[in-house]
Parts: structure tokens; sequence; C-alpha cells
């Protein structure tokens, strides 16, 4: 049997939370819980702490931040804490052996993949930016490659095809939580046999880039839908009509032909846009226009009229 007395808690946004939320609820022992440092946040830019420190701080469980992670004084302060295991769930820093190695059963991750897909940074946005139906959580040995690790537990999840970015992670989130219990109670039992990665199985899951976020009315309704909701909330799939800059939502892949050049738009019915792509015709529900909120088409097309025949470009 496996003593897991003392964990500490690697992670920083609120994807995180669910995971050290589950383990406090389970009874774990929190010893410490290690995030990234405040940041500036907001249109005003003020300091806030993340979100997994306002939960630490609320249990009053001992809060580290360090700007530098590998320095032999911040390997003696984690040392000293005795831990057992580490548990990672999106700290967001690439971790050296040395710490990896503190606790005497090593370190365990929560990754939003089914690994070894989607490796990196991304990988909840990238599944549905990729049109993947199907995603999950996997359970992993940390070593020092980017999520190369040994496989220790997998759940699978679908993903539903209004699902935005957020609303995955929301999901995700909830099921690392809970699968990262179970393998916590297996690893007491000595009943979580490690599973080598497939190398040739690997894809990567890079981070976003604000350059993925124009769209480009040539590619496929079906690829189209998926830009918007993988980019939401950020880095905000949009596209320009009349030079002014608009921002879709709720997007619908539609099931007809279309010979109209693709962004012009086709129609207009009782749910939204009608817009041509190069493959298809895409429904656009709700839109953000430049300097106003997010709203139902109908709305905005009371305060701005639109003709059939109009093009959305990219720039």
């Amino acid at each position: 049997m496996a003593e897991i007395n003392r964990i500490i808690f690697m992670g920083t946004p609120e994807f995180a939370v669910p995971s050290l939320q589950a383990m406090l609820d389970h009874g774990e022992n929190i010893v410490a819980v290690v995030c990234q440092p405040d940041r500036p946040k907001g249109r005003g830019r003020k300091v806030q702490p993340p979100p997994v420190k306002v939960v630490a701080q609320s249990r009053n469980i001992p809060v580290l931040q360090p700007d530098k992670i590998r320095t032999p004084a911040y390997l003696a302060e984690l040392a000293a804490f005795e831990a057992d295991l580490f548990v990672v769930t999106a700290y967001g820093r690439i971790l050296p052996a040395a710490l990896l190695d503190l606790p005497s059963l090593g370190t365990i991750n929560v990754h939003g993949s089914l690994l070894p897909k989607y490796r990196g940074a991304a990988p909840v946005q990238r599944v549905i930016l990729a049109g993947e139906e199907i995603t999950g959580i996997t359970i992993m040995q940390m070593d020092e490659g980017m999520d190369t690790g040994d496989i220790l537990l997998t759940d699978h999840l679908h993903i539903h095809p209004d699902d935005t970015a957020a609303d995955l992670a929301v999901k995700m989130a909830k099921l690392g939580g809970r699968l990262l219990v179970e393998a916590l109670e297996l690893l007491r039992a000595d009943n979580l046999p490690p599973r080598q990665q497939d190398d040739s199985l690997a894809s990567e899951a890079p981070m976003l880039s604000k350059d993925e976020a124009p769209i480009n009315w040539q590619g496929s309704a079906a690829e189209i839908s998926c830009q918007i909701r993988g980019l939401d909330p950020w880095p905000k799939a949009h596209t320009y009509l009349a030079d002014k800059w608009l921002r879709p939502f709720r997007p619908v892949v539609l099931d007809e032909a279309c010979s109209q050049a693709p962004g012009t738009l086709i129609r207009i019915d009782p749910q939204g846009l009608v817009i041509a792509t190069g493959n298809g015709a895409l429904l656009i529900r709700e839109i953000q226009y430049e300097g106003k909120k997010r709203m139902p088409v109908a709305d905005f097309l009371r305060g701005h009229p639109l003709e059939p025949g109009i093009t959305f470009t990219s720039a």
C-alpha cells in the first residue's frame, strides 16, 4: 500500500480549481499550494490572485508563488514540506527533474486530453479546432518532457457541437477532479500500473496565437465553426464588415450547398445570418459588433440593417 499522507498541489487558473477542490473534499492533506505570481488582469489591469490561490487561502493552506522554480533555495523550500506526492493541474511552467523527483511517489499531472494526442499548453482549444468529437482527461506520471510521461488513468468526454473552449474547459476540469481522486485511491491500493505512451500516435497542442483569430471564409463551414468555438474566449475569432470588427458566436453548420462567393451574406433568417463559405453555409446566431456588447442577431439588425449580398472579410 502506498502511503499518501502529504500532498503539494501545483496549479494556477480556474481549470485547476476542481482538482484542488476535489482533493480537499476527499479529505486529502494538502500541505502547500504552488501557483503563478499574481498578475494584472482586466481593463483596469488590477493585480489579482490566481483562482487556485483564492481557494487555498480560504482553507488556510500555505501558498508559494515563486518567480523562479529552478533555484536550490526554492527546491529546499519544497523539500521541507516532506510531501509524499506532487499533483499538477495547469500550473503553467515546465518542471525540472530535480523538482519532479522530490516526493517519494513522484509527480502526477491532470492533463486535458487523451494522451498521447494533444500534448502541450492548449489541448482543450485544439481538440475543438481540429473538429474532434471525443476528448478526455489523462492522469499521468510526469517526466521532463512535454506531456510524455507514463499514462496512469484516462476517461473520455464527448464534445457537443455547440461547445466553446470555455464550455469544454468547465466540463474537463470537473472530470479532471473526479478522475484525480480515483487515481489517488488506486495509487494507495498499488493498483495504478503505468502505461508507456505510443509516441507514433502523438500530436501537439501549442499555445494559441492572435494570428489564428481572423476568419478566412474560404475555409469550410465546419472549419470556421470550429475556429469560432475553439478560440472562445481567446483570441476571439473575428471578421470584418465595412472595416468594422465583428465577432460571431453560436455558429451552426448548415447542410446546404451555396454558389455565392465565400464571405457573402446569403440570407437573414429568424435564427441569424447565413453566410457562404468555401464549402457550405454557416449560420451565425449571435454577434458582437465593434464597440458593442454581444447580442442576438435580431437585436443587432434593429440598429444595423443588413442586406443579402454584402461581404464579410478577414481584414
